[in-house]
């Protein structure tokens, strides 16, 4: 039984995916304090999308993509909602779940494993 070892060409495309997907969680956990660079992450999420397909920073990019958007959508409820203040909770549940997301996808793509389960 032979093992396939990547080519390095392989290898590259890997370890440049995963150099960019730590980047977008390092630039999400600043997002939590400041919403700015958030969508610098998700502008080069999508910029660099087609670079890291078939990679394991593939399913890394659809947390943050998914990351983003779900955040937006959470944001803009909070931000209908804050006059009945329903909203500052909705705020607050958001924030959790953005930190919860980034900490669980940037520790299993350091352990080398997919995003998803």
């Amino acid at each position: 039984m032979s093992e396939q070892y990547p080519t390095p060409q392989q290898a590259e495309r890997e370890r440049a995916g995963r150099d960019i997907a730590t980047l977008v969680y390092l630039i999400q956990a600043i997002s939590i304090f400041t919403a700015v660079p958030f969508f610098v992450g998700v502008i080069i999420n999508y910029a660099k999308r087609g670079d890291v397909r078939g990679t394991l920073a593939e399913s890394h990019f659809r947390w943050q993509i998914r990351t983003f958007w779900y955040s937006l959508v959470w944001a803009v409820v909070g931000w209908a909602t804050v006059w009945i203040l329903v909203g500052f909770v909705v705020w607050g549940v958001a924030w959790v779940w953005v930190i919860y997301r980034v900490i669980r996808g940037w520790l299993r793509l350091a352990d080398g494993r997919p995003a998803y389960s």
